[in-house]
């Protein structure tokens, strides 16, 4: 939905607002981005993903200390007397350089689908954010309607009192003094 809808919704007539306003309401935008984009990953985004979520956490760091220094300690001279990778530890580094350069791109391409998914949200976000301002707006206008025919009742109600007040008075001045009514055909004829 773009500014020049929501101009449009604002300046039409009222049946044909009510009409996009209602239009909008029973078109849902509230979507849950997570399951919607969950929908369409591939095997290979997916296995990125739980490779970035198990990377990214404390299981992997005491693992992977926990293999370095078995790597460290299975090549000391005090354990082997022909350490297969001796001290500076040359194969090690090449291994874990292999695995930094093959981590990184996956790492990277499951953060570029959670900046997707924070773009999508904050889009979705914008869309329930709009029609909420467009209908607290409606509300907002039927309310001052609302409140202008009160006015205008009360008016009218004002009136109709003041004519009332007029007609009683008009009555007590055609009774006689003591309480007793004029002749009946004097009275007959303020109601005709």
């Amino acid at each position: 939905m773009d500014t020049k809808d929501i101009s449009q919704i604002l300046i039409s007539d009222e049946y044909e607002r009510e009409q996009k306003i209602h239009d909008l309401i029973k078109d849902r935008r509230s979507l849950n981005i997570n399951i919607e984009l969950s929908k369409r990953l591939t095997a290979s985004q997916k296995a990125a993903d739980k490779m970035a979520e198990f990377t990214g956490s404390w299981k992997f760091i005491a693992i992977f200390t926990a293999i370095v220094l078995a790597w460290g300690i299975a090549n000391t001279r005090l354990i082997l007397t022909e350490p297969f990778d001796p001290y500076p530890y040359v194969f090690l580094n090449l291994i874990l350089a292999c695995i930094s350069s093959i981590q990184a791109p996956i790492i990277m391409m499951s953060q570029n689908r959670e900046a997707q998914k924070d773009r999508l949200r904050a889009e979705n976000e914008y869309l329930i954010n709009t029609k909420s301002e467009i209908i607290l707006e409606d509300l907002h206008m039927k309310i001052d309607n609302i409140i202008n025919r009160q006015h205008i009742l009360e008016d009218e109600m004002e009136n109709m009192i003041g004519l009332i007040e007029t007609l009683r008075k008009e009555i007590v001045l055609r009774r006689e003094p003591n309480g007793a009514k004029n002749n009946r055909k004097e009275e007959s004829d303020l109601y005709n």
